[in-house]
């Protein structure tokens, strides 16, 4: 972070917002830093505010609730204590495009690219694990795929209109690439529960982690421990499908960048294992 304002002056970049969730107040902040002076925004529950951003700023926008502690952070002579972005983030889009962006690289966690499969449902009561794994996707993945859904559907509203009206709307159409997973990452979590420290497993194995249901031999749960899952089998894994589905879109990369051509295979270090 102590790079960012020389990087600012330079004009290498035109501004940087984190977003983080104020445990005291219950409103969804986007602390921002910029270029240029860009006005702040107030929407229903979530706002801006221009600051000098820092190491708390990250440390709080991460900080998965329960898992994390909070970390209280400054603005308009008051402190509150933040947790992570995700939680209330009804449009993770805006920020960005309050800052003025009209093309966005969008990388994501969800289920927006993954083939279709065979759905499988278990008669089963859930386990405490698989509720609370839900929840967790609930707060952090659905937004962002939500958000996209309704930028898609205003671009084509966008376009109907004849130039005269486009002109009298503040809207303008907005180009995207999205980049997400191809496979499901509770699968992935899953068939990495063993690199958990023992006392983790331990501790998930009584919420139900892992355990197979008699009518889905599948372990359950994994979707929670995914979010526990800092073990290098799994975060390496995480990172050879990121690199795989990335690759897989070189054209359309190329094509969004202005690159005359897609790159030369820079990628040969790509584990086949992970687009398998």
């Amino acid at each position: 972070m102590s790079r960012l304002p020389s990087m600012l002056a330079r004009g290498h970049l035109q501004a940087l917002a984190v977003t983080a969730s104020s445990y005291s107040s219950g409103e969804h902040v986007s602390f921002y830093q910029t270029a240029r002076p860009i006005k702040p925004w107030l929407r229903s529950s979530r706002l801006a505010v221009p600051t000098m951003l820092t190491q708390e700023h990250l440390l709080a926008s991460s900080a998965i609730p329960f898992i994390f502690p909070a970390t209280r952070l400054h603005h308009d002579g008051l402190g509150a204590w933040y947790g992570d972005g995700s939680m209330r983030q009804t449009a993770p889009l805006s920020p960005a495009i309050h800052l003025g962006a009209r093309r966005l690289l969008i990388i994501g966690a969800g289920r927006m690219h993954e083939p279709a499969t065979e759905r499988r449902f278990s008669s089963a009561y859930p386990s405490l694990a698989q509720v609370a794994g839900h929840a967790l996707s609930g707060i952090f993945l659905d937004a962002l795929a939500v958000d996209i859904e309704r930028m898609e559907r205003i671009n084509r509203t966008l376009a109907l209109l004849p130039p005269a009206a486009l002109a009298e709307t503040p809207l303008r159409p907005l180009d995207a690439l999205v980049i997400a997973p191809s496979q499901r990452l509770d699968d992935i979590a899953a068939r990495h529960l063993d690199s958990l420290p023992r006392a983790v497993r331990a501790l998930l194995r009584g919420a139900g982690v892992g355990q197979a249901a008699p009518d889905n031999p599948k372990p359950q749960g994994a979707a929670l421990a995914s979010y526990l899952l800092f073990e290098a089998p799994f975060t390496q894994e995480l990172m050879a499908l990121g690199e795989a589905d990335t690759w897989a879109q070189r054209q359309r990369l190329a094509a969004f960048f202005g690159w005359a051509a897609a790159p030369a295979r820079a990628a040969e270090g790509l584990r086949p294992s992970a687009a398998a």
